[in-house]
Order: structure tokens, then C-alpha cells, then sequence
């Protein structure tokens, strides 16, 4: 782990998505981090230990989703599938697709494994499965907050957390799409799906993989990023966190960091560490991860 210390940092953007605003000052405790990512191999270390089966392995409760069609309750998880060729950017239900048997074991659903990406990130981790390993090792998810600050490797100042440009000198500095999204990666950072963590350079901090790679589950409740600490609080939070009128339906959502490897610049720039993003805590797919840190 990294000890990140104690301070105080600008948190979000003006200059991006709206969910980003309004950039406003927070002090944050010292923390150590994780360096990378959880990896594969450190996830199936923790369910060899504990026989701990994930969200993605388990049916869905029918109670939980009344009418759902039967096949829809089946162990699954959610996937990235390429389509064949141009289709747009307007309904990402063309390229997402509810899998069965798609879980941390199978990435990419049935007939896919984890050999030869042991130490990729663990992906297909839902908050509460990111939460039990957290709590097996000892340790926590972090705030909002503590991400962001830990991503901004020290600096304040440019788009990115390496500087200005998304690829200094033509030089790939994390693991996103490249090309035309959906159907086409051009694979110019060398990656289609994950990388083994380390795959791109450090950031101020030393930590590796805060942006692209995986999205990173928070443990904080998601809502408007206000600078006044005028939020509800406790279950009032999780309340607020849900949305309806989103694809995670009345679910409560965590806020999770860092972009992924599907993040593209004509589609997603959230390879930033002020971007954010609602996610269902009942959601898990094959571009979301998690770090844990131990607090100061």
C-alpha cells in the first residue's frame, strides 16, 4: 500500500460533465491505498479462504425484481460486446449484453477464464462483494474524496492526472479505447479488454491503474457533488441515491472513479480523476473494479 497524507486538494471540474460540478475545496485524513487495483489473484485467494461467492454467481431474488422473465434471474453479469460495425453511440444496450455465467471467474462469460490474467483487476465485482473482501483483508473502500485525491497523484492543476494532453508525445498513459467506439479499437495502448495492472506508468503518488483499466467502486452513496456538505445523511443518503428514470431502476447507487478501458474520447471522458459515475449497487460488469485502503 501507499500512504497518501493528509491535505486538502480542488475536487471535481467545472469544465466537463455536469455531475463534476461545482469544483470546490476538501480536506482529507491521511489514508494508505492499495498501489493497484484488486487482482484476480488476490480475489480467488480470498474466496479460496473464505468460500465467498459473488453476486454474479448467485440467482436474483424474484422478490427483488417482481415480473422478471425466469431466464433473467439466472446467474449473470454484464458484458461489453463489440458490435460488428458502426451503430452509433446512442443506445448502449447494442453492446452491453446481460450474459449468464459471466462472473470474475469467466470475464467475458462461458468459455472464457482468468488464466494468464491473474494479475489483471478482479472485474464483475458488485459494491457488496468489493465490501466483503475489503472487510476480510482488513481494510475499507474509500470516499469520493480519498479516491480523488489519491488518483490526483499531487497535482492540481491540468485535464489529466499526468498533465494537459491525453497522450503526451503520442504515448498511451492508460488503458482506454482508442478508435471508433463501439465496434472498433485500434488498439493503440495495446489493450482491447484489461491490462495486468502496471501495464502504464505511476502516478505522483505512485499508484498504478487510478485511471482507464476499471472503474472503481467508492463507498460513498451517490448524489449531487455539492460543495456545502448540505447532503442528506446515513440511509436518507441512500435513498437519495436512487433515480428511477436510470438504467438502475430503483436500486440505490455508489459512486464509482477512474474511467475504463472502454472509455473513449467520443464517447466517455471520464478518464479524468474528477469524473464520476452513479452505478447500482446490485450491478456488477466486466469493466468494474475496486482498490481498498486502511485509514490513518
Amino acid at each position: 500500500m501507499v500512504w497518501i497524507p493528509e491535505g486538502s486538494f480542488e475536487m471535481g471540474s467545472d469544465h466537463h460533465y455536469p455531475e463534476e460540478a461545482p469544483a470546490h475545496r476538501v480536506a482529507v485524513g491521511g489514508f494508505w491505498i492499495d498501489r493497484t487495483p484488486v487482482t484476480n489473484a488476490q480475489f480467488q485467494k480470498f474466496v479460496k479462504a473464505t468460500g465467498y461467492v459473488t453476486l454474479a454467481e448467485r440467482p436474483a431474488d424474484p422478490a427483488d425484481y417482481p415480473g422478471a422473465l425466469p431466464e433473467l434471474l439466472a446467474p449473470a453479469s454484464i458484458v461489453f460486446v463489440p458490435p460488428p460495425g458502426p451503430i452509433g453511440t446512442g443506445d448502449p444496450y447494442r453492446w452491453w449484453q446481460y450474459l449468464p455465467g459471466a462472473c470474475w471467474r469467466h470475464p467475458e462469460g462461458p468459455g472464457s477464464s482468468i488464466r494468464m490474467r491473474e494479475h489483471h483487476p478482479v472485474v464483475h465485482v458488485a459494491h457488496g462483494d468489493a465490501a466483503a473482501y475489503a472487510a476480510w483483508a482488513g481494510k475499507q473502500l474509500p470516499s469520493e474524496a480519498e479516491w480523488e485525491r489519491a488518483a490526483r497523484g499531487g497535482r492540481e492543476a491540468g485535464e489529466f492526472a499526468w498533465g494537459d494532453e491525453l497522450h503526451p508525445g503520442g504515448r498511451p498513459m492508460a488503458n482506454t479505447f482508442q478508435g471508433d467506439f463501439p465496434h472498433h479499437n485500434s488498439l493503440l495502448d495495446g489493450w482491447e479488454r484489461t491490462s495486468p495492472v502496471g501495464a502504464f506508468p505511476a502516478n505522483g503518488y505512485g499508484l498504478l491503474d487510478m485511471i482507464g483499466n476499471v472503474w472503481e467502486w467508492t463507498d460513498d452513496w451517490y448524489g449531487g457533488h455539492a460543495a456545502t456538505g448540505d447532503q442528506p445523511e446515513g440511509c436518507c443518503r441512500q435513498q437519495a441515491s436512487i433515480d428511477p428514470g436510470s438504467q438502475h431502476g430503483n436500486q440505490p447507487r455508489k459512486v464509482v472513479k477512474g474511467g475504463s478501458f472502454l472509455c473513449a474520447p467520443s464517447y466517455c471522458r471520464r478518464y479524468r480523476p474528477a469524473a464520476r459515475m452513479a452505478q447500482g449497487i446490485d450491478t456488477s460488469t466486466c469493466h468494474m473494479g475496486f482498490r481498498c485502503i486502511v485509514r490513518g
